[in-house]
């Protein structure tokens, strides 16, 4: 390998891998956007770090990634190490690398950002996880002792994935329940293919089975099991919930025909894209049955500008639409989903109406059109985001054959947290204490043998911070059980 130079950032231009061409995209290909980077290619942009004395990348994380390590390693072409390296912060290095909105987390913070391009480092971070794995890597639990501990872990989205993967590397016996058929949660039915194949979910299952967690899919706690056997049989439990009640918006309208939650949308549509179209799969606060109405050759109206709405309008120029507008009510620069997405997305077609606030759905028996109003930004709110004002007397409508609701989710609470003494926020959150002079440990519940963590306990987030919980949770209850 050729020694480094001080100077690489300026001989090597930023570059992303390939992507699937525009024309297939708008043809419904679900094939994901961004390709893979070769080992060339892959040595050569990560030979743009500067390797900062204060890595901002690893601070802009929520994991703290040791990033400029891992991209030394992957520069040298060591890649085995680099993978250990990336495992050793990141229990799902492989998803973030694909599904994080790096260019406002690690590539944000990136010293270059600022005028030379920032280090792909998401890019990278999936070469270098994906090579190793093609290549036969597996953590290495050799030196890992059996503590003879269980814990029984509820939800196998990133929170519950992540906590089952640090309490096997502390040699406690994790055993993961879901309700769902296959792991991954969201991040198996919510996240569209184009972001994220499933075989990558099916590959970090076997990687999980490998190190000794042992699933239980298809059962339900509350339903098939009791938790109170849970906290008979184990020695603690962690809750990764997640959250799947949507906000509606209260909007006038709701009821016709044709007017779709985000989630079940992007749910029912993942299983058709993968082949498997079966209807009538609870979800907690849905209807059992999800009919999706045909979006080809029809006017798509998406309100929400968060990464979910993001999904939305970029499975809706997939499926043949029209027309997809995406309806926001602050400017562009206030939209909380990633920027790098809204670019995909306007590459792609979609229109963005920034400044609106959706009124009403209007409509005889289905929805026709959406009434909305120019806005304004007033004074901050209470988060200290600027308030959208209606301008008055600037309402119009938009012609609408489907409208896609994508105002976010909190967490639906199953009855049983409040019979075993866990206490909630009013807003259905799971409380939790921080270890930080609090008087508990990390993100234990008001029961003491109970902790949580991800969408369930913050509200509906990235899957690199419910990564951040499931990880630090393990670590409370490795302090629980083997103090």
């Amino acid at each position: 390998m050729s020694k480094k130079t001080p100077f690489e950032f300026l001989d090597t231009a930023r570059r992303m891998p390939e992507r699937v061409p525009l024309s297939l995209r708008k043809q419904g290909d679900w094939s994901e956007l961004y390709g893979r980077f070769d080992g060339g290619d892959a040595k050569h942009q990560a030979g743009r770090c500067l390797d900062c004395g204060n890595p901002y990348c690893s601070w802009g994380c929520p994991l703290h990634n040791r990033i400029p390590q891992w991209l030394e390693l992957a520069r040298e072409g060591r890649i085995h190490e680099a993978a250990a390296l990336c495992h050793e912060t990141n229990p799902l290095p492989e998803i973030c690398g694909r599904v994080c909105p790096q260019d406002r987390l690690c590539e944000g913070s990136c010293t270059l950002n600022d005028g030379f391009g920032a280090v792909t480092i998401g890019a990278v971070e999936k070469y270098i996880v994906d090579s190793a794995l093609a290549d036969g890597w597996r953590p290495d639990l050799a030196a890992v002792t059996a503590t003879g501990k269980r814990v029984a872990v509820v939800g196998a989205g990133p929170a519950g994935l992540s906590c089952a993967d640090r309490l096997a590397r502390a040699g406690i016996a994790a055993t993961v329940f879901d309700r769902y058929e296959s792991i991954g949660g969201l991040l198996q039915f919510g996240i569209p293919s184009f972001k994220l194949e499933r075989t990558v979910m099916a590959t970090r299952h076997g990687i999980l089975e490998g190190m000794g967690v042992e699933f239980r899919l298809g059962v339900e706690v509350g339903r098939d099991v009791g938790f109170d056997a849970l906290l008979a049989d184990y020695d603690a439990v962690f809750l990764g919930l997640g959250s799947y009640r949507y906000t509606d918006g209260g909007l006038p309208g709701q009821d016709l025909r044709n007017v779709l939650p985000a989630l079940p949308f992007l749910v029912q549509n993942g299983r058709i894209v993968i082949g498997d179209d079966t209807q009538g799969r609870a979800i907690a606060g849905w209807e059992d049955e999800i009919a999706l109405p045909e979006l080809r050759g029809r006017h798509v109206v998406v309100l929400g500008g968060g990464d979910t709405g993001m999904d939305c309008v970029r499975s809706a120029v997939r499926l043949g639409a029209a027309s997809v507008r995406c309806v926001y009510r602050r400017n562009e620069a206030n939209m909380p989903g990633s920027a790098r997405e809204v670019a995909n997305a306007r590459e792609e077609g979609v229109e963005f109406l920034f400044n609106r606030q959706p009124l009403a759905l209007l409509g005889d028996g289905a929805v026709s059109a959406v009434r909305v109003a120019e806005t304004r930004l007033g004074e901050a709110d209470a988060r200290g985001r600027q308030r959208a004002e209606i301008v008055p007397g600037s309402e119009s409508e938009l012609p609408a054959d489907v409208v896609i609701i994508s105002f976010g989710f909190q967490p639906d609470p199953p009855a049983w947290l409040s019979t075993h003494g866990i206490a909630q926020h009013d807003n259905g959150r799971i409380r939790v204490t921080g270890g930080k002079g609090d008087g508990g440990l990390p993100f234990q519940t008001t029961h003491p043998r109970v902790f949580a963590g991800g969408d369930g306990v913050r509200g509906a987030d990235l899957v690199v911070t419910a990564a951040y919980e499931g990880r630090e949770a393990a670590k409370g209850i490795a302090q629980l059980l083997l103090a």
